[in-house]
């Protein structure tokens, strides 16, 4: 029966599948005649049951067809049952229109030809590599072969530089009308679309910040202008990320870019060599400079007021000098007498009422008030 060839999977084609055959009606007759005329409904069923009675075994009479027929019904209508797979979303088409979206698990639709269902695999990440291809071998393990057509690019100073990346992309989860309808080969048009991307990024940019601290600023833009033009194009994918394998220049020039590499590199040291250098005097040199400042204003503003005490003080005297000049140049005599004969070692002498002078006895009472130096000190025995 023609119902039993399309399963609750989904159908090719146009609303009646592949088991319609070619331009025929699903069952089995040109959708008109010849002349135009739809054809005759009560002819077909007539027909029809000419050929199931044909193909049942014996005459079961009208009970046993009525019974053939729901037993064929209920095949029919339990056809609509389908399974979408966790990593699927199930689209549902009416005539090969889409109807509606329907979640992974057992899910139900019209039986074909009026209803079929596409189950996509809308939910699972997938991964395209550009510019290299990964192999698994069970003896040597993963190889990585460089596809030199992909991945060389030119670069905005006229460099050639090899770039492999990879893509994770999935299904968007409300665009899977847009993934089955709008596109024919998904996979074909991501990598495609990667590739133009990448290429009109690096041919933006010198090759410099490519070779070195350029990559994240790469991925974010190559990512940008691919979901850009992807959503121009109506795909119903989304981007997950954009992965910078490998970034070198080409093989045959690769060892004088490294060694370009290892002069910058070294010109980087020494530069941050000298920078820490200046770090460490400069602050040394300016807190010098600093203690000296201060310590020249602190011995400014001492000097100052030393001096301005002492006019102070000389201003004193002199207003009381002014007073009493004799008693006062007396004062001063005896106080500078006093300072300069402080310390030293006196002998009196008496000049005497006749004239005739000799030595006054002198009691020393501050040496005898000093302690007497012990034996450890130089005292004689």
């Amino acid at each position: 029966m023609p119902w039993s060839n399309q399963g609750g999977g989904g159908g090719g084609g146009g609303p009646w599948g592949s088991g319609g055959g070619g331009g025929k009606s699903p069952w089995g007759s040109n959708p008109q005649t010849p002349g135009g005329k739809p054809p005759d409904l009560e002819e077909m069923l007539r027909r029809g049951q000419d050929r199931l009675r044909g193909v049942l075994p014996g005459n079961m009479g009208g009970k046993g067809i009525a019974l053939a027929a729901l037993a064929a019904i209920a095949l029919w209508g339990f056809s609509g049952f389908f399974r979408v797979e966790p990593d699927e979303l199930g689209v549902v088409l009416r005539f090969g229109k889409e109807v509606r979206e329907v979640q992974p698990g057992l899910n139900y639709h019209l039986p074909y030809p009026i209803e079929t269902a596409l189950t996509p695999k809308a939910l699972r990440v997938n991964k395209i590599d550009i510019g290299m291809r990964i192999s698994d071998d069970v003896r040597r393990g993963s190889t990585v072969r460089d596809v030199p057509e992909e991945s060389l690019m030119l670069t905005g100073d006229e460099n050639i530089v090899d770039v492999d990346f990879s893509v994770l992309w999935k299904v968007k989860p409300t665009g899977v009308g847009d993934y089955l309808f709008n596109i024919q080969n998904p996979e074909g048009t991501v990598k495609a679309v990667a590739e133009s991307a990448m290429r009109e990024v690096v041919g933006r940019s010198d090759i410099q910040p490519i070779l070195t601290g350029a990559r994240q600023t790469i991925e974010n833009a190559v990512h940008e202008l691919m979901q850009k033009t992807l959503d121009n194009y109506g795909a119903g994918i989304v981007i997950q990320q954009v992965q910078l394998q490998k970034v070198d220049p080409p093989q045959q020039v690769i060892d004088a870019f490294r060694d370009v590499q290892a002069a910058r590199a070294d010109l980087e040291r020494a530069v941050n060599e000298a920078q820490t250098y200046a770090n460490r005097v400069v602050p040394e040199a300016r807190g010098k400079v600093a203690q000296i400042s201060q310590a020249a204003e602190g011995y400014k503003s001492q000097t100052v007021a030393e001096a301005t005490g002492q006019s102070a003080r000389f201003n004193q005297i002199y207003e009381q000098y002014k007073k009493a000049p004799d008693v006062t140049r007396e004062r001063m005599y005896l106080e500078t007498m006093e300072r300069v004969l402080g310390g030293a070692d006196k002998v009196i002498i008496d000049a005497g009422a006749n004239g005739s002078g000799g030595v006054v006895p002198y009691l020393p009472l501050n040496e005898l008030a000093r302690p007497a130096p012990t034996r450890g000190q130089g005292a004689k025995p």
